[in-house]
């Protein structure tokens, strides 16, 4: 009945190798598995990164499920970033597609 804007959600099957993908998810998790070539800032550092934020390509930001990138999303919305775009099913859709991962803590590649 009451429902917020419209978040635009991208599935990860949508998404190019080469596309800016922002990860907002914590450190640990960043550590355990993400996307290579992906780009870390924790959702709560979004508000001082908000310049380095490309604004002249499509940015597609995800988390574990996508409940905070779609936070993200709209936040940055707000703030005049129009090209974000949330990742449906975030980095657990992610895996389970089999797309490549990468770790940072010496572990084989996972969703935390």
């Amino acid at each position: 009945m009451f429902r917020g804007p419209s978040i635009p959600t991208a599935s990860v099957g949508d998404i190019a190798d080469d596309a800016y993908l922002l990860d907002v998810r914590e450190d640990d998790e960043w550590a355990a598995g993400h996307a290579p070539g992906a780009v870390h800032v924790p959702m709560m550092q979004i508000p001082a990164s908000l310049g380095d934020i490309p604004t002249d390509r499509e940015v597609f930001v995800v988390c574990r499920v996508g409940g905070r990138s779609a936070q993200v999303v709209q936040f940055l919305q707000q703030n005049g970033v129009d090209n974000a775009i949330n990742v449906g099913g975030g980095m657990q859709s992610w895996e389970a597609t089999g797309r490549a991962m990468v770790s940072e803590d010496g572990g084989a590649p996972r969703v935390v």
